[in-house]
């Protein structure tokens, strides 16, 4: 009975760190590992992969004029999905299975706070 608690108490426990949200440290490691390549550490598009030859330019997340555009939902489903999916460029991957939901709430947060605007409500 008492290791069938600390199993409960465990689990509960780990569905708990699972589901907390992001924390900005977090979210930053995220981004400079996932993102900045082809973003920049600054997220103005000018990221180490990217060359003269690159075949798009990688969106400037500090551009709040381009970045109102975009609804959250938006800002979602092109990190969960890829560029294609929002008939964006395919240089751009998905992340849906690499990412857990928290810590792409967090990105969206994080451009948030590059674009220094709140986006397209949708």
């Amino acid at each position: 009975m008492k290791k069938l608690i600390k199993i409960s108490v465990l689990a509960v426990l780990a569905s708990t760190f699972v589901m907390a949200p992001a924390t900005a440290s977090e979210t930053e490691k995220v981004f400079k590992f996932y993102c900045a390549q082809c973003h920049g550490l600054t997220g103005k598009g000018d990221g180490p992969n990217v060359t003269k030859d690159f075949p798009v330019s990688p969106r400037n997340f500090t551009s709040a004029a381009e970045m109102d555009k975009l609804t959250d939902a938006d800002l979602k489903n092109v990190i969960l999905d890829g560029g294609p999916s929002v008939s964006k460029s395919p240089m751009m991957p998905p992340w849906g299975k690499t990412l857990t939901p928290e810590q792409v709430d967090g990105l969206v947060k994080h451009l948030r706070v590059l674009c220094k605007c709140k986006g397209k409500q949708g």
